[in-house]
């Protein structure tokens, strides 16, 4: 059989990050003792769909590595009801991969005429987003062929790792990334996280994370969704519990997606209460060991994106063409 556009751009991650983390060394260390002096009040994360989901990942990241507050935005604000934001002395992160959606580029307009500094992290460094923003983090992630963001996502969440390391000097934390082409290739290595056997008999699923796996739980339930036609909504495991706990009643399966970080205690804790209430839980936990906890969101999904194919074929989904989705999606 052969194998897919999107396993087969998955499978390029590991070359394409180190091709990153080379390449992207010197912007990023200025850029980092540019953020060291300016001392933004706050971040502003700009993105939809996938790249929201890496702006999830980055309020995390910056919050526990800066102690910078990280706010999303919502693009709609600005494109349809015509409204600006007060953004003095901000860092506004615009991530796209393809710098091309109008509601994006006019956010970021919107934001530099604010008075913000514009980061765009982008794949396509000739795109319009990056003729109007003070600086651009290229991705370095190749074309993408596939219906399905994979290195892209993780080459996004490379350059941001990169520059929270720089921007607070965490000498471990950049240490470690630089062993991140080595892990991502072991992830690929490594057997299958979910199977078509999972999904047996599944309409509708649960995907449960915390903290910096909740934006792994997004990221998955956004896959199986959109390429594999199962309903699957992402759940924060703290806040689950204030409504969404009430579905499993109604035969509702539900996926555990396990980051061995800060969070792992208390989010094991949630876990075991609510099979301690007979609700049935499907860990889903990667084999790799010794992976850093700030690596684990990618190595983790470098290995579930190779799962997908197979779980959209035994659904009858061709991954290569899914229903009603396309490579490049403009909103405004």
């Amino acid at each position: 059989m052969t194998e897919s556009l999107l396993s087969l751009e998955a499978k390029e991650t590991p070359a394409r990050v180190a091709e990153q983390i080379e390449e992207n060394e010197h912007t990023i260390a200025k850029l980092g003792s540019h953020l060291k002096i300016m001392q933004p009040r706050f971040i502003y994360m700009v993105g939809r769909g996938s790249s929201d989901h890496a702006s999830g990942f980055a309020k995390y990241l910056f919050e526990t590595e800066t102690g910078v507050p990280v706010v999303g935005a919502a693009p709609s604000v600005t494109s349809i009801y015509q409204k600006n934001m007060r953004l003095e002395k901000s860092l506004v992160l615009v991530v796209s991969q393809s710098g091309r959606s109008p509601d994006i580029i006019q956010q970021a307009k919107m934001a530099r005429e604010a008075g913000a500094f514009v980061v765009a992290i982008v794949n396509d460094e000739n795109s319009p987003l990056a003729d109007i923003i003070d600086v651009i983090l290229p991705l370095k992630a190749g074309e993408q062929k596939a219906i399905g963001a994979t290195k892209t996502f993780l080459t996004t969440l490379s350059a941001l790792l990169q520059l929270a390391a720089t921007w607070s000097q965490n000498k471990a934390l950049k240490k470690s990334i630089h062993q991140l082409p080595e892990f991502l290739t072991q992830a690929i290595n490594s057997p299958a996280l979910l199977t078509p056997e999972d999904f047996a008999n599944t309409k509708n699923c649960a995907i449960l994370g915390r903290g910096f796996g909740y934006s792994v739980a997004r990221e998955t339930a956004m896959k199986l969704t959109g390429l594999c036609g199962i309903h699957a909504e992402s759940f924060s495991t703290a806040e689950f519990l204030h409504g969404g706990v009430g579905l499993a009643e109604h035969k509702l399966k539900i996926f555990n997606t396990l980051i061995k970080d800060e969070s792992y205690q208390s989010h094991m804790a949630q876990i075991k209460q609510f099979e301690q209430n007979h609700i049935p839980i499907s860990h889903v936990q990667q084999s790799l060991k010794n992976i850093p906890p700030r690596l684990q969101p990618l190595t983790f999904l470098q290995r579930f994106y190779l799962d997908l194919a197979p779980i959209a074929l035994a659904r009858g989904i061709d991954i290569n063409n899914p229903p009603g989705l396309q490579k490049i999606t403009r909103t405004v």
